[in-house]
């Protein structure tokens, strides 16, 4: 089988599209060897996140006119390179589908991450919304089949795009294979030394922006005089200034570090030294930090509702997201019952391996093969 796939995020992107761009890939061509694959995307000039794998095929524009106008070949000129390399199966792996890409050959598949961009309209500009609307309908209503990465979303799609539910599948994702195993007691000892680390702490990721929520972990802290500091790891955006703000009036800058562009090959050993995952995000269409909690047998506190417990599974603890107290609460009996920690680390370790990348793979193909 031909398959081909939108690689553009998998090149150029750090964070969560980029992370399941890489990995959606890279599990299928380590347990599905047999099939040819191609990569579309508009540069890989400077490409520091992926490299595609030897039997993998990357296809970029040619010519000064496409090379120059990326978004223009992605949208309207891919679905000649399809055509071309007589791709069976395209992938859309972010949202989107090339125009007119359903006039080629090709069954096609569409994923959709979140619809926040209408949940939230308040954290985007008008233009964008439109365009994000215009792109994420167009891609559905094309698609064969669209994947949805939670029930969650898949409810979204039906209700806020109009899209029959019998022509979408509920495919979770995993994470980074790096977080499967146990990190070398070197690293971990060079990774805590190289960012000043405590012995204990908190640990909350993702790009640090308001719907994330970070600070009422600060907060839980600083009303409840948690003696345990918080250390964010992510992107900063002006979120940040807002909690370090919180944490300057409160004088309670000895409980709180912020640790930006952290590299993949880090993180690992920054979960497994922490006492527990917390992320209170307000809305997300998956939550890929639960999993990596999980699989670093930690334990999870995280958002009560929407997609979290298909993450989190039925062991890790949910919080209402605006209560400091319930976060307080949560954290506190964490920290003072060592067996129910230790239950809630087993239990969701075990659920954890159900998103394994193998087991990914195996839902991705069979849809493929659908």
């Amino acid at each position: 089988m031909n398959i081909g796939f939108d690689a553009k995020r998998a090149f150029n992107n750090l964070s969560g599209l980029g992370n399941y761009s890489r990995s959606s890939i890279d599990f299928l061509v380590k347990y599905f060897p047999q099939n040819n694959y191609t990569l579309f995307t508009p540069s890989t000039e400077n490409n520091k996140y992926y490299k595609a794998s030897e039997n993998s095929k990357v296809v970029e524009p040619k010519g000064y006119i496409d090379n120059v106008f990326h978004s223009y070949w992605r949208t309207f000129k891919l679905v000649k390179a399809v055509k071309k390399n007589k791709i069976d199966v395209y992938h859309g792996l972010t949202n989107e589908l090339p125009y007119k890409v359903n006039k080629t050959n090709a069954k096609l598949i569409v994923t959709i991450h979140d619809l926040i961009f209408i949940r939230h309209p308040e954290l985007y500009n008008p233009i964008d919304r439109k365009i994000y609307y215009q792109k994420f309908k167009y891609a559905c209503e094309i698609a064969d089949i669209v994947i949805a990465i939670s029930e969650q979303t898949k409810t979204d799609i039906i209700n806020f795009l109009g899209i029959d539910e019998k022509k979408i599948e509920v495919v979770y994702q995993s994470c980074s294979p790096s977080f499967y195993h146990e990190v070398d007691t070197h690293k971990k000892i060079d990774v805590s030394q190289k960012y000043n680390l405590p012995v204990d702490f908190i640990l909350n990721v993702g790009t640090i922006e308001k719907r994330k929520n970070s600070l009422l972990i600060l907060k839980a802290i600083h009303n409840h005089n948690i003696d345990m500091p918080l250390i964010i790891v992510g992107r900063k955006t002006e979120y940040q200034d807002e909690i370090e703000a919180y944490a300057q009036k409160n004088k309670i800058q000895d409980k709180l570090l912020i640790i930006n562009n952290m590299p993949m090959e880090d993180l690992p050993a920054v979960y497994q030294q922490a006492n527990m995952l917390v992320y209170p995000s307000l809305f997300e269409g998956f939550g890929i930090p639960i999993l990596e909690g999980l699989f670093s047998k930690i334990p999870v506190i995280t958002t009560k509702g929407g997609c979290f417990s298909e993450a989190g599974g039925m062991n890790s603890l949910y919080v209402d997201p605006e209560s400091i107290d319930d976060m307080a609460a949560a954290i506190n009996k964490l920290n003072n019952d060592s067996k129910e920690r230790q239950n809630i680390v087993e239990a969701g370790y075990l659920f954890a391996q159900d998103f394994h990348e193998e087991k990914v793979a195996g839902n991705l193909m069979n849809i493929y093969l659908k």
